[in-house]
């Protein structure tokens, strides 16, 4: 296998010297910004990240990458342990969902990243591959075997840079993108012992075998090195930044697409407080996640004609799909035991991923293994007097639906998030069996001398239980499936990942999944990137 290095191989990209060139070429470039670019790309996350740094790897092609936020250069975001620091802040999108009954009426903040290197500025740094069942669903739905996960296989041994247990079927060397293994946490590590004792197998490594079976316990994948945040913008856009063919322009909310009948032929967008256009010369990406996405493609004429004529939309294709399929993993905060003694310093993490039903084919349980407590804001805590952990119940392959809708037709209206969670019976259900699972394994980790009791939820009664999970809900964060690839009438963007319909219109994030993958979505948001960018450079010879 052919490995890649990065573009900077021969320099230190974390140097002064070379911030200071990228800043001198970005200072340039921004300052004489042109009318036009061969490639456009709209948001700098997990994918739009990915597509930029491709296209911008032949020096012919212009690339024009636009962000709504602002630097990456920040302590709170390059330390990876201070993740949580930026939740709620500039650096977040803080989207406030409407008020769902099945979750007691509760409304939710949505956090999303508004920074260079969008959410995985921002995230715990996970990297999950996806179910092998995701992905041949993923192809399924699509009629393209590229999308297969014998073939994004090769896509991750490419890209990867696997620093943990060799693998060679399954795990790369050499490429753009370090993943490491969380630490081994003496509380960590006791909890996948626990999960052992109920069956449950110990995999060396949550992207390997276990993403091809019935589930396992492994420590978790993550994107750090040295205690440093390395976002997918660092690893893939960063490195091209000191050349004269990718321009990064800051503090650009992209608001409309423009089109000539039904060609996308550029965007408007609010730089710095002022509207300006930009006209595109072959395409127009957009990557700008599973909210904002679908809200542009809206805001342009494109979606369900009946929703927009009544703003006052002209329909430039009735896509009835736009907004719809909304799909977030259910993350669940409140189980967690307190420890005899303080633990050791640092933080890890463990992946359980499990089958709440026997029958169904691919696991729907994963539950986050932690060295601190983590706790939905609307469950009453008893007071603790000692270090505490957590295994936190989580539903990967839910059931329900939600979905984003405009509330008005000026851009700076808020969209509408109506997330629907927990509405089938059956998510409940597996919801509540996640909540024993979690408690099944914990206490039985607590017979050992490192814990002292169950502070969180305890021995409910059903009706107890149910309440329980509705309030226990928080984000995982994983919000897809709103502008959804596929060959039905529900369907946004085909196989090549082109608007249907629309000439010179591609999406390329979260939002094309025709469901939403088993595990964190960074990870297949990378792959979503790097197939886009193949399927751009071969279609214009680039």
């Amino acid at each position: 296998m052919q490995h890649e290095t990065s573009a900077s191989s021969n320099i230190d990209l974390q140097s002064e010297e070379f911030a200071a060139r990228v800043e001198a070429n970005q200072r340039e470039l921004t300052g004489n910004l042109r009318n036009s670019y061969d490639f456009i790309v709209c948001g700098s996350g997990s994918s739009g990240s990915v597509v930029a740094r491709r296209l911008a790897e032949n020096p012919a092609v212009s690339v024009l990458l636009l962000e709504a936020g602002g630097t990456d250069t920040l302590p709170e975001i390059q330390d990876a342990a201070r993740w949580l620091d930026n939740l709620g802040t500039a650096h977040d999108w803080a989207f406030k969902t409407r008020p769902n009954p099945h979750l007691n009426g509760r409304s939710l903040t949505w956090s999303m990243g508004k920074v260079l290197g969008g959410s995985s500025s921002i995230n715990a740094m996970v990297w999950a591959r996806g179910h092998k069942n995701d992905w041949d669903h993923f192809a399924s739905e699509s009629g393209d075997d590229g999308w297969s996960y014998r073939s994004v296989l090769e896509i991750y041994r490419r890209i990867e840079d696997w620093r943990g247990a060799p693998d060679p079927e399954r795990r790369g060397k050499g490429g753009l993108m370090i993943v490491e293994q969380a630490f081994r946490h003496p509380v960590v590590m006791a909890a996948c012992e626990a999960a052992k004792s109920f069956g449950i197998p110990h995999f060396d490594d949550q992207n390997g075998e276990l993403m091809e079976t019935k589930g396992g316990v492994a420590l978790c994948n993550v994107r750090t090195r040295d205690g440093r945040r390395l976002s997918v913008f660092r690893s893939y856009a960063y490195p091209y930044m000191d050349r004269p063919n990718l321009t990064v322009l800051t503090h650009a909310l992209v608001t409309k697409i423009k089109f000539k009948n039904t060609r996308a032929t550029g965007v408007e967008v609010i730089h710095d407080g002022a509207s300006r256009s930009f006209e595109v010369g072959h395409e127009l990406i957009l990557s700008l996640g599973a909210i904002h996405t679908p809200k542009v493609l809206m805001q342009s004429g494109i979606g369900d004609a009946h929703d927009l004529r009544p703003f006052g939309i002209d329909v430039v294709q009735h896509l009835p799909g736009v907004g719809r399929n909304l799909q977030e993993h259910l993350l669940l905060g409140g189980c967690m035991w307190e420890c005899a003694e303080p633990h050791p310093e640092g933080r890890s993490m463990g992946t359980l991923f499990w089958k709440s039903n026997s029958a169904i084919d691919t696991p729907d349980l994963q539950c986050i293994i932690g060295t601190a407590p983590f706790l939905s804001p609307d469950v009453s805590c008893p007071e603790t007097t000692g270090a505490c952990w957590s295994i936190v119940p989580g539903l990967v392959r839910p059931i329900s639906r939600g979905q984003v809708r405009l509330t008005g037709p000026d851009p700076m209206h808020p969209v509408d998030i109506d997330t629907n969670l927990l509405s089938e019976p059956a998510d409940l259900k597996a919801a509540i069996r996640s909540v024993e699972f979690c408690r099944e394994i914990g206490n039985s980790a607590a017979r050992s001398s490192r814990t002292t009791r169950e502070v969180l939820p305890g021995n409910l009664s059903r009706s107890e239980l149910e309440n329980f999970v509705r309030n226990a809900v928080i984000p995982f964060w994983h919000y897809t499936c709103t502008a959804k690839m596929g060959r039905d009438e529900t369907s946004v963007v085909d196989a090549s990942l082109r608007v249907h319909g629309i000439e010179g219109l591609r999406i390329a994030d979260g939002s094309i999944m025709p469901r939403v993958t088993t595990g964190n979505t960074m990870a297949p948001c990378v792959v979503i990137g790097e197939r886009a960018a193949a399927m751009i450079r071969k279609a214009h010879g680039v």
